[in-house]
């Protein structure tokens, strides 16, 4: 009782402060209006998003990622029980857009019915990244689902040791972000090397790109391949900074720039300003290196995608891959107006870059990945159907080590650790346990686009094709997706020879199902 009654002045006397501090100020009206009480508005709204993720907002209603969704990847990443009961909750006939992946009562792969089934099946891609053009380092990557580009310095150290564990227990790729690679990145993973327009990690004294640099940067670590960044969904053609607080020396040094100031990445490249010499310098790095060469782009004017076709079918210059990247936003952070209406999203780009490639005969000497919410089994299929060949995983990777879509990506105050550098932020992240979360999702994402292509006959995702899924138009109509999007018959797919390696190499690999032993009377 005597601590309560000395408690009771001290309290209504800071009651009162705040009171008259509210009176006095000018800058809200509220507070003058509604000293003290007032702020229980701006507290509601600071703390409105967590009440609605956590109370107010139904299974299927929050974006970007749905509460199924996040507890799928969850349960995915602890390998718990990530199977749903009751039937579907979401309103598939009146959801015009909506995929169905169509299954096949017979055909050629049979899925095995043990629920562990397709666990540690090796998923590779249908194609061989760098053998169309012959370049000297030309390998078969051995995961579909590789994880997208994230720079250190955007993520914190931690998480990216984290992912990058985790993609060698998973046996995937590792995409550096166009950040440079620093120590987090060679814990094991193999690697994807991005060079953005700061030539980060392979630039010199003066900002600008040495080729000398980057030999020596690859000399030492696992790159696998080389990816020229044009833009990216987040922020198609904006550029980005990062700023003076959160370059420390560590960052700085992997990305060759001074410590404590604003670190701008431009919005252009300055060793190409054309496709003509954007292809040169393909070649160029791939001739130095023996490496793979592609680029990563959002889509906008399709002017650049038809001139850099017709140049690669004319001149015999091009690149290995393609990877395009949805324009509904992703790990970076940007003006709403880019993340909301700038550059096509995925499904729309995707399909009209590929159908310029397969006017002109290239699609099958190109691998495809694609990038924008694919980390989800339903969207991956859909996007293997329409021609890609692996799928890169950002937000969902970021989920599986602990994300839980707080959007605080941009302010440097990620309550998980996962995508700031604030040291007391990023202590609770462990990258060894994390990893083997991102590896278990990784591998149960594969495992369910593996048992899906089997239930529509197919040994491999990559030969789920158009004809495969239809597209709801409403209640009472639907739409072979091929149809949607202006396809030809058997665009989408790999090459016939890179059709028939895939089968043989999976058919050696997965074990295949069966049925019971028939009766005598089938038998006869």
């Amino acid at each position: 009782m005597k601590w309560a009654s000395r408690a009771v002045p001290v309290i209504s006397a800071a009651v009162a402060a705040l009171a008259a501090r509210d009176l006095l100020q000018r800058d809200h009206a509220l507070l003058r209006n509604f000293p003290v009480i007032g702020r229980a508005r701006y507290l509601l709204e600071a703390i409105g998003p967590e009440l609605r993720q956590y109370i107010v907002a139904g299974n299927n209603e929050e974006r970007p990622f749905t509460r199924d969704q996040r507890r799928w990847i969850y349960a995915s990443a602890k390998k718990e029980n990530n199977y749903f009961g009751f039937g579907t909750d979401n309103d598939i006939e009146y959801t015009p857009g909506y995929p169905i992946i169509k299954h096949r009562t017979f055909g050629r792969a049979v899925p095995p019915s043990s629920p562990t089934a397709g666990h540690e099946v090796e998923l590779p891609c249908a194609k061989v990244l760098g053998a169309a053009r012959g370049r000297p380092l030309a390998f078969r990557p051995g995961s579909v689902v590789n994880i997208s580009g994230m720079s250190f310095g955007s993520l914190s150290g931690r998480a990216v040791e984290a992912l990058n564990r985790g993609a060698a227990l998973a046996g995937c790729l590792q995409n550096t972000g166009e950040g440079g690679l620093s120590p987090y990145h060679r814990n094991g993973g193999e690697l994807v090397f991005q060079i953005g327009t700061a030539y980060f990690g392979c630039r010199d004294e003066r900002g600008r790109f040495s080729l000398a640099r980057l030999k020596d940067l690859i000399a030492g670590a696992p790159v696998r391949a080389l990816e020229i960044k044009l833009s990216q969904g987040a922020k198609p053609s904006l550029g980005g900074l990062l700023p003076a607080a959160k370059v420390s020396a560590e960052i700085a040094a992997t990305r060759g720039i001074a410590p404590g100031q604003d670190c701008v990445s431009p919005s252009r490249h300055a060793e190409f300003s054309d496709c003509d010499s954007l292809l040169d310098w393909v070649e160029l790095l791939a001739a130095e290196t023996g490496l793979p060469v592609g680029i990563k782009s959002a889509v906008g004017d399709l002017g650049f995608w038809d001139e850099l076709t017709t140049l690669m079918r004319d001149t015999g210059r091009g690149v290995d891959f393609v990877n395009i990247d949805g324009g509904e936003g992703g790990t970076g952070a940007a003006p709403l107006i880019f993340t909301d209406s700038v550059s096509l999203p995925f499904q729309q780009g995707f399909t009209r870059v590929y159908r310029t490639f397969a006017e002109k005969d290239l699609h099958e000497q190109t691998v495809f990945i694609g990038a924008g919410k694919l980390g989800l089994p339903d969207n991956a299929v859909v996007a293997f159907a329409l021609g890609c060949d692996m799928v890169n995983v950002g937000r969902e990777a970021m989920l599986s080590i602990g994300c839980i879509q707080a959007q605080k990506c941009h302010t440097d105050t990620c309550p998980t650790g996962v995508a700031t550098q604030n040291p007391w932020l990023t202590r609770g992240l462990d990258p060894t346990l994390k990893a083997a979360r991102a590896a278990n999702y990784i591998r149960t994402l594969r495992r369910d686009l593996l048992k899906v292509a089997e239930a529509c006959g197919m040994e491999h995702p990559g030969l789920i094709d158009t004809d495969t899924v239809e597209i709801l138009d409403g209640r009472t109509a639907s739409t072979p997706l091929r149809e949607v999007y202006g396809y030809r018959p058997g665009w989408g797919l790999p090459s016939a020879t890179d059709r028939t390696e895939i089968v043989r190499l999976m058919t050696a690999e997965a074990p295949q199902g069966g049925s019971a032993t028939p009766s005598p009377t089938a038998a006869g």
